[in-house]
């Protein structure tokens, strides 16, 4: 039986100082990833520090150019709100199709960006659409934020509390699921705005989500789904699994994208 600390803490503030007075301390949110992995015996945490109390970290508003979400709000919420389909309906679409109903109603976004699953849905997303991730110490840069697999920028104590997303002229997702896991062998987050076109890959690259310069290229000088299926992409950088080769998966991107841009709006 693992023995740890349990704390419910009910400010940022108290979950940060929670964080901090503790040896090995992990932040409990949807609990979709973690529990799964105590009970597997994968980690090992001296304590668990539970979001859910934080009433501050729930919640979706318009705010200046965009949307932002609190980090504990669940993937249902967000398929489900008015704001989200009215600003960014892509968006709304991803959280719609992530996992099942348990996962939908109790994963959360912050989780999973914390988390960083190389075939998780919102990374790409957050990516496409250039977002900002805040946080309990600071404010950082979509570009910036995926380091690897299971890697972030985050810091030792460093609590993800919302994520502002731009909006963009048309953005669309569409990810080829693996059926067991509900999770994308290949997901492509597209996002036209007035910079250009940005096209994030998840469930492909051996380092997680990506942003595959080489449609951005084709897509910002012609929007157009045949633009996207006239891309070539390399195979080299991409995972080969027993759902799929790297091959496989390279084939399947130009092939999403394309279909993202027909249903971008």
């Amino acid at each position: 039986m693992n023995n740890f600390g349990y704390h419910r803490p009910a400010s940022v503030a108290d979950a940060v100082k929670a964080l901090g007075g503790s040896g090995d301390a992990r932040i409990v949110a949807g609990g979709q990833t973690l529990l799964p992995t105590l009970r597997a015996r994968l980690a090992t945490p001296s304590d668990l520090v539970d979001l859910r109390a934080i009433a501050e970290l729930k919640g979706i508003k318009a705010e200046g150019d965009g949307i932002t979400i609190g980090a504990m709000t669940p993937h249902a919420e967000v398929a489900a709100s008015d704001v989200v389909k009215g600003a960014i309906p892509a968006l709304a679409y991803l959280a719609d199709h992530i996992g099942d109903r348990q996962v939908r109603t109790l994963g959360t976004i912050g989780g999973s960006l914390a988390n960083n699953d190389p075939a998780a849905c919102y990374p790409s997303a957050v990516l496409a659409l250039g977002a900002t991730i805040r946080t309990s110490k600071r404010e950082i840069k979509a570009d910036d934020f995926f380091q690897g697999l299971f890697t972030t920028a985050l810091e030792d104590g460093e609590i993800i509390t919302a994520v502002h997303f731009p909006k963009p002229e048309k953005a669309a997702y569409e990810k080829f699921v693996q059926p067991a896991s509900r999770f994308a062998l290949v997901g492509v987050f597209v996002a036209k705005a007035r910079e250009g076109v940005r096209v994030a890959v998840t469930g492909a690259g051996q380092e997680g989500v990506f942003r595959a310069r080489e449609l951005e290229q084709a897509l910002s000088a012609n929007f157009s789904p045949d633009a996207a299926k006239g891309v070539k992409v390399a195979a080299g950088n991409l995972i080969s699994d027993l759902h799929g080769t790297a091959e496989y998966r390279a084939h399947l991107i130009p092939v999403l994208t394309a279909r993202a841009v027909a249903a971008a709006k």
